[in-house]
């Protein structure tokens, strides 16, 4: 009975959200709420929802100190070398603005953190899509994608859980998967491109100066089937995630000022001349990033901590005065609450979810239905389970709750553990789309796209994302 309510209660989340009957901040925490109350444990639902939040709180100060760290080095112009450089290599082409989207978000992935991926990607490209009118679930899409490939580096999570699951080593996990995860990049890479290709012929090519003199398009989103030919949908403006304030976003950016109505009057990408800048500062700025950069890939102390140091640190040294850093923590007070307010929102859904024993029983009846001639091929199960396992309940519950269950059966027919956890990975680009990773709100929220349009723009490039991986690995004897 639990399997079924936990499989009904997921779909009917993503049903809400995907047809916009419901905000998902909303449909976090009603829907398992009522779920709660309908397996007969309404009672407990308090102390399921505070386990949840105590289990997220460390992961939504994180979120919060990094929203605002980022948002003081996009106003003092830290990224504005780069998004300089991309601008020059993308010039007014859709097609290679995409691709550019693509890159920079595998090479910021680097990092090992969705959020700061997100944000920095973002915050570079947002004013190009902006202003050439093209459909943002792209961006938000390719961005995803790649950065889900790029999340299977040992600092990124995934693999240093199968590794402490199956009490395996890191590096023998990820260093024979790197060629797989190199196809799947590459697939991200193909998928841009395709994507860019669309995208031109829907909307032409101009030149840089012909871009900037077009008229900015109000804020709406294009959905998912505006990157046809059939020209593009829009849309009313987004509420719920989307419809969050820019943080990062537009605001500190464009140099442009907003109407009351939320509309850029005047949008140029980075504006040269604002007031936040701290040319003098530059370098200082550049090594404190690289040195919080440096401490959480080494794990000197614990990403919130290193966060929350690092922005109380810009703030006094980039703004000394008071009434400075104040409107500075307002600029991005609405990207922030909203990040946040979604992350406590996911604590309810997760804790309902665990608590209530749903998750536990899913995962034994996804087990129990592989059948026995499938034993020898365990490690094909396990990549293909984990796309949708990965994607309907979190990183932690999948390694530390299914994979070891997985493991156990592919022990019995020879499959080796290593085998099973290389194949575990396979499933981390639609993962980061998943409704419960904290940091895709940070993405839609940014690109001020529905997390409805992007879900259904997104996952059907991600599956195929992963089944490349997947096929390559296999392709390749790794699994």
């Amino acid at each position: 009975m639990l399997t079924i309510l936990g499989f009904a209660m997921i779909a009917t989340f993503l049903v809400l959200i995907m047809t916009k009957k419901m905000s998902p901040i909303a449909a976090l925490v009603l829907i398992p709420a009522l779920f709660c109350v309908a397996v007969g444990q309404g009672a407990q639902l308090g102390d399921y929802v505070i386990e949840g939040v105590g289990n997220l709180a460390p992961t939504a100060a994180m979120l919060m100190f990094a929203i605002v760290y980022f948002g003081v080095m996009i106003d003092v112009g830290l990224f504005d070398p780069i998004v300089r450089g991309i601008l020059k290599f993308c010039q007014a082409d859709p097609m290679r603005i995409v691709v550019g989207t693509a890159v920079l978000a595998a090479i910021v992935s680097l990092d090992g953190d969705g959020s700061t991926t997100f944000m920095i990607t973002v915050s570079a490209m947002y004013p190009l899509y902006k202003r050439l009118k093209m459909s943002l679930v792209v961006m938000t899409g390719v961005a995803a994608t790649a950065n889900g490939v790029m999340n299977t580096l040992p600092w990124g999570g995934p693999t240093a859980r199968a590794a402490t699951a199956l009490k395996l080593d890191a590096s023998e996990i990820f260093v024979p998967m790197i060629p797989a995860l190199a196809m799947g990049l590459l697939a991200v890479f193909v998928l841009a491109y395709v994507l860019g290709i669309r995208e031109r012929k829907r909307l032409g090519m101009l030149t840089l100066d012909e871009a900037l003199a077009r008229e900015p398009e109000p804020e709406t989103v294009s959905a998912g089937t505006g990157t046809g030919t059939g020209g593009r949908d829009r849309l009313r403006k987004g509420t719920g995630a989307s419809a969050s304030g820019t943080g990062t976003g537009s605001a500190a950016l464009a140099g442009g000022t907003e109407n009351e109505d939320g509309d850029d009057e005047e949008f140029q990408g980075l504006d040269p001349n604002r007031s936040t800048l701290r040319p003098k500062l530059y370098w200082f700025n550049a090594g404190l990033t690289a040195a919080l950069l440096t401490a959480m890939i080494m794990e000197l102390m614990p990403i919130p901590v290193l966060f929350l140091l690092g922005a109380a640190l810009a703030l006094t040294v980039n703004f000394p005065h008071m009434p400075d850093q104040r409107a500075r923590i307002a600029a991005h007070a609405d990207n922030v609450l909203n990040v946040s307010g979604m992350v406590f929102a996911a604590a309810v859904f997760t804790g309902v979810l665990t608590g209530t024993g749903m998750v536990e029983h899913m995962a034994d009846w996804v087990v129990g239905a592989v059948p026995e001639a499938m034993g020898p091929h365990m490690a094909i199960v396990t990549g293909l389970l984990s796309l949708p396992l990965t994607y309907f309940m979190s990183n932690d519950g999948f390694y530390f709750g299914v994979l070891p269950v997985l493991a156990e059966a592919g022990a019995a027919h020879g499959v080796s553990p290593l085998e099973i956890a290389r194949a575990s990975l396979a499933g981390q680009a639609l993962h980061m789309s998943s409704p419960l990773v904290p940091a895709v709100y940070v993405l839609v929220g940014m690109a001020k796209v529905e997390f409805g349009d992007h879900t259904r723009f997104t996952v059907k490039w991600a599956v195929l994302t992963s089944l490349v991986v997947l096929a390559a690995g296999i392709l390749f004897g790794i699994m």
